[in-house]
């Protein structure tokens, strides 16, 4: 393992959520990744939100509790960590926003990058618009 891989949290879903649309696009990165794994506070919380929202899960979201048993069993693969967003994230963030045209999503995204490019290393992702703008993305064309 030499750096980093930082799932999105739609990636964290789909690897605990096996009806998820993309589980198995997940499934198969996470057989074949050999970088370390690393959760941030962003995703974790974020992941944390949507396994208990009812719209998300299908009318079955889980308990704080079985939220928390299901994040817990990622750190059974040694390949997972969690790790501090770094604090050059920061500035990068700040870069990835300026001059931009304004969009809910584009701090999230801008925000995921940023942390992932300060620890020196990648975002994985479903999105195909952050391809271009250095993540890994899971799905094809």
């Amino acid at each position: 393992m030499s750096s980093f891989s930082f799932p999105d949290i739609n990636v964290w879903l789909a690897l605990a959520a096996p009806e998820h649309v993309h589980a198995r696009e997940a499934a198969c990165w996470w057989e074949a990744e050999t970088d370390a794994i690393g959760f941030t506070r962003f995703t974790q919380l974020g992941f944390l939100r949507l396994v208990t929202t009812a719209a998300l899960m299908d009318g079955k979201p889980l308990t704080l509790s079985g939220a928390w048993r299901v994040y817990d069993r990622f750190y059974e693969d040694d390949r997972v960590a969690f790790v501090p967003e770094p604090r050059e994230a920061e500035g990068l963030f700040r870069q990835r926003t300026s001059g931009r045209a304004a969009s809910p999503k584009v701090w999230a995204d801008a925000w995921l990058l940023a942390v992932a490019e300060a620890a020196g290393g990648t975002l994985v992702t479903f999105d195909r618009a952050l391809r271009g703008r250095g993540a890994r993305c899971l799905l094809q064309g």
